[in-house]
């Protein structure tokens, strides 16, 4: 199939192209940058210098791509550092996870394309209440901070658009947290030196659950999906979701770091605001088995107990073990 990435030079993106050339596709692949040009042929893809924000733009390259699939990989989530105000934060990737959205359905469909995949994610959007663990039926929180009621709007419209789309199948996959190459939990991310200066505090219970996947992991439901998904929602996220006070003492060990230090909730509301204390204390994780019994999806890595080693610990340190 010839597939239409937006959004190549991403993580996920520059782990999804090479799976797809290896499995026998074309692919067209953007970027903002003319910079990237060079590193999209590398990895195998005919690049194209756009902006998903660029109505017109979009039509005109998406109609002169011709794809049979259409991916949605667009975000502008480069520095996460402060997360006081998730909306601030996020506001560039809300314009593309609406307009973006948008746009790029809309040439799909002019194009004939036959399938719409886009990201979106599973990590704080799920309704506080209930069950530590959330299918895809489950609702999103109807009453999220403040500074997070822009960023839960534009994940309600990407979802909401894509899954209702008409004369195209719209498949949306809801990430996990990354960690792997090119995110904030690799070696040089934002999150590990953090976590290593003891700047990632537990706040409050650390009650919150969280579900990972690994880049390559998130690659790999991207394909399924593109080869084998169905119109709907799928959680792509590893095997164990895990409260706060479980997973970040393990990955300070794992790191060499002190173990994190514990703030209570005022001081985290303080410090990092209302959203970060909600992630923290109230987050609800999200159950993988619809994506791996629909899409035949395996993961390389099904916890970040493993994989987090994997994708941290150098391999002569494992290999010495």
């Amino acid at each position: 199939m010839k597939i239409f990435i937006a959004g190549a030079t991403g993580a996920v993106g520059k782990r999804l192209v090479p799976l797809l050339r290896a499995n026998g596709h074309e692919v067209v692949g953007t970027t903002r940058s003319a910079g990237k040009v060079g590193d999209l042929r590398a990895l195998g893809a005919e690049p194209v210098v756009l902006d998903v924000l660029d109505a017109e733009a979009v039509g005109r390259a998406v109609s002169e791509a011709r794809p049979e699939v259409v991916v949605h990989q667009a975000t502008a989530l480069s520095d996460l550092g402060n997360l006081r105000n998730l909306d601030e934060a996020f506001a560039d990737t809300n314009r593309l996870r609406t307009e973006g959205t948008d746009n790029l359905l809309a040439a799909a469909r002019a194009a004939g394309a036959a399938t719409f995949v886009a990201q979106s994610f599973a990590g704080w959007p799920y309704a506080k209440e209930g069950s530590a663990v959330k299918d895809e039926e489950a609702p999103l929180d109807p009453s999220p901070p403040a500074s997070a009621t822009e960023s839960m709007a534009a994940i309600r419209h990407l979802e909401a658009t894509v899954v209702g789309a008409e004369a195209i199948e719209g498949i949306v996959l809801r990430y996990g947290g990354f960690y792997g190459p090119g995110t904030s939990l690799s070696e040089g991310g934002e999150h590990v030196a953090a976590i290593r200066k003891r700047q990632f505090p537990i706040v409050g219970s650390g009650a919150g659950v969280w579900s990972f996947v690994h880049i390559d992991d998130a690659a790999g439901a991207t394909l399924a999906a593109i080869e084998r998904g169905r119109p709907g929602l799928y959680n792509s996220v590893d095997d164990e979701p895990a409260a706060v006070s479980e997973w970040l003492p393990y990955l300070a060990e794992l790191l060499g770091a002190k173990p994190p230090r514990h703030v209570p909730e005022w001081l985290g509301r303080l410090v990092a605001g209302e959203q970060v204390v909600s992630m923290m204390t109230e987050a609800r994780g999200a159950s993988n088995a619809k994506a791996k019994r629909e899409l035949g999806w395996t993961l390389v890595h099904p916890t970040w107990r493993e994989g987090f080693v994997s994708a941290l610990v150098p391999e002569e340190v494992r290999s010495a073990a």
